[in-house]
């Protein structure tokens, strides 16, 4: 009975973080002195131009990369989770699964 219980508190703490995941679509990546600044845009935005994003990553972090224009899988991290203080999302590639496969980067995310 107390290990159902420990699962069941488990179960439902997995649930309380879980993660918005969205496949986007990169457009462009600018390597800066300092920063990496990707825009990209999500699948299935009606208005491309304004549904647009901003994916900005300090260079010199070890989890900062420029990504290739193409598709991706971004998952958007908790509040109060991640490096940035903002709005932090991991970055996958398209084909990947997050629940197993190594990030490709983590960024703060800004949305247009």
């Amino acid at each position: 009975m107390k290990r159902a219980i420990i699962l069941l508190v488990l179960a439902a703490g997995v649930q309380l973080v879980a993660q918005d995941r969205t496949t986007i679509t990169v457009k462009k990546t600018e390597v800066g002195k300092e920063t990496v600044i990707v825009t990209a845009v999500p699948q299935g935005a009606s208005d491309q131009a304004k549904a647009s994003i901003e994916l900005n990553c300090n260079k010199d972090a070890s989890s900062c990369k420029a990504p290739e224009p193409g598709t991706y899988i971004m998952v958007r991290l908790p509040k109060n989770w991640g490096m940035y203080d903002c709005s932090n999302v991991d970055l996958y590639a398209a084909t990947a699964d997050p629940d197993k496969d190594q990030k490709l980067g983590e960024y703060c995310v800004v949305e247009k």
